[in-house]
């Protein structure tokens, strides 16, 4: 199964993706942690993501396409994924298709999350993130707090915020997924694979509600 994560930056697509790749037994891929790899590491993809990233804007198509082409030719991915931050442009949804039509495949299941901007800036500037790369447990100072500050509950590792957790910068991501991003939403519904759900602390309705929803709903299918 192929699922695609939607959904303005904040909104816990990481959260929601890594409960459904334990549910469904599927590996979960952030395009976001590569990138952020890759700067780690500081390797000439790296460098060249870090000036977008850091500004809030997308990493330019064709170094993004290229980044997951490579990573859907590997082994692990065989059972199925979950692709989270890709794809971000209705040019990257058309090469997906491309590419996964090569191997036989198609996008399954389009998750769409919304929730409000406030909420999303709230929640973005109280993350934090285990700097463990293997981990990538999330954490958030109101809603999901580590047992020992600053300390990962999974692995032991330092919690760490990342450079663009900013309220300027999330404003800016914010108006850039309107923009560029939010057709995905138009173009997956006349595919007819889209699924829309609610992420709000008004409904009393976070990542982890949204995310056994929606193994229930697939399961079914």
């Amino acid at each position: 199964m192929i699922i695609i994560m939607l959904g303005a930056p904040g909104t816990g697509k990481g959260t929601v993706a890594s409960i459904l790749q334990e549910k469904l037994n599927i590996k979960h891929i952030a395009t976001g942690d590569i990138f952020r790899k890759n700067i780690k590491e500081k390797t000439e993809l790296g460098m060249l993501a870090e000036k977008y990233i850091i500004d809030g804007d997308l990493v330019p198509d064709d170094i993004t396409i290229k980044v997951v082409e490579d990573r859907l030719n590997k082994p692990d991915i065989e059972n199925g994924i979950i692709l989270d931050g890709f794809p971000r442009t209705v040019r990257q949804a058309q090469e997906l298709d491309i590419i996964l039509q090569k191997k036989g495949k198609k996008v399954d299941r389009v998750i769409n999350l919304v929730t409000p901007d406030e909420e999303i800036i709230e929640r973005t500037i109280n993350r934090r993130v285990c700097s463990n790369q293997e981990c990538r447990e999330v954490y958030n100072l109101l809603l999901k707090r580590p047992k020992i500050e600053g300390i990962c509950d999974v692995c032991g590792s330092k919690l760490i915020k990342r450079k663009d957790d900013t309220e300027e910068t999330v404003r800016t991501r914010l108006k850039t997924y309107f923009e560029q991003t939010s057709p995905l939403v138009e173009y997956y519904e006349k595919q007819g694979n889209l699924m829309t759900q609610q992420v709000s602390k008004s409904i009393n309705k976070l990542g982890k509600d949204v995310a056994e929803d929606i193994v229930k709903i697939l399961n079914n299918k």
